[in-house]
């Protein structure tokens, strides 16, 4: 009470009425606020200020899940003939190629194939999938994770109708013989070495060659006599594919591929180091039991 004033001015008998507070404009999309203000009689006067309502005057949604995209699942082609010993190539799946009595068509254990239909996920050090929880820390134990889902074995994929459509082309093939073996060469370049395959079994040999600017070799040779499967091979270069057939039986092949026209007397193939069909990569000039005595 014995505070002295900070101010000078004139003296009053009655009190002024209060004057209104001023209201501050919000913005639509602030929350409400409560503000207090007194009318000429004294009273409080109390009022919302502000709107609830989102940007845009638009009411709220409740949120709906996204709808989960669906997994599009390699499918084997029963189609393509399959090699022994053929990994399948669903991801968490080792299993071998036996044969498509057993791995594919048949309804045993051989045929059920455990896989991951997801890619894997690496994050910080831990090491898993993406369809299933298991996690584990050492590669050796990734490698070890169960398939989360069952199905059928994919040893060679079929072509989806959404896949770029290959250029399918025939590459140009030479070809010599002796009289155990058939030296095949494919003259295709650049290889995809992991994509492409080359079967060969007792009568024919299957062409699966995936070259540069989306072309395709897809060929099947219906051989003139029959091989060892067993004992042929082939190999991968980088401008072509050779290919050796160990024949059963040690005779002469008219022709690389058979055919039903009918072939000239004597026609066959000439052993030596000139001439075109049959003679490409040979050194020395080979020659038959048949054919030896008559030199």
């Amino acid at each position: 009470m014995k505070i002295p004033g900070c101010t000078t001015g004139k003296h009053v008998t009655e009190q002024a009425p209060a004057k209104a507070a001023p209201v501050q404009a919000q913005p639509a999309n602030s929350t409400p606020s409560m503000t207090v203000s007194k009318d000429s009689d004294g009273k409080e006067v109390y009022t919302t200020v502000g709107s609830s309502k989102p940007p845009g005057g638009e009411s709220h949604r409740p949120l709906t899940p996204p709808v989960p995209r669906k997994i599009e699942e390699d499918e084997d082609d029963l189609e393509k003939p399959v090699e022994v010993g053929t990994k399948c190539q669903r991801q968490g799946c080792n299993a071998a190629f036996i044969s498509n009595a057993e791995s594919r068509t048949g309804g045993g254990e051989a045929a059920a194939c455990q896989y991951h239909p997801m890619p894997p996920l690496f994050r910080e050090g831990s090491k898993g999938y993406l369809c299933c929880k298991p996690k584990v820390l050492e590669f050796e134990e990734f490698l070890k994770i169960r398939g989360c889902k069952t199905g059928n074995h994919v040893f060679v994929k079929k072509m989806k109708p959404t896949d770029p459509t290959d250029e399918l082309v025939q590459p140009r093939i030479d070809h010599y013989q002796t009289p155990s073996t058939v030296h095949v060469t494919v003259y295709a370049k650049k290889v995809n070495q992991d994509r492409s395959s080359v079967i060969i079994k007792d009568e024919h040999v299957y062409l699966d060659l995936y070259l540069p600017e989306n072309k395709r070799c897809l060929q099947t040779l219906a051989l003139y006599g029959t091989v060892q499967p067993d004992q042929s091979s082939f190999k991968f270069y980088g401008a072509k594919v050779e290919i050796t057939l160990v024949k059963q039986q040690a005779r002469a092949w008219s022709l690389l591929e058979r055919t039903d026209a009918e072939l000239p007397p004597a026609f066959g193939y000439t052993f030596g180091a000139s001439g075109r069909t049959g003679t490409v990569g040979s050194k020395d000039a080979v020659l038959d039991d048949n054919n030896i005595n008559k030199v």
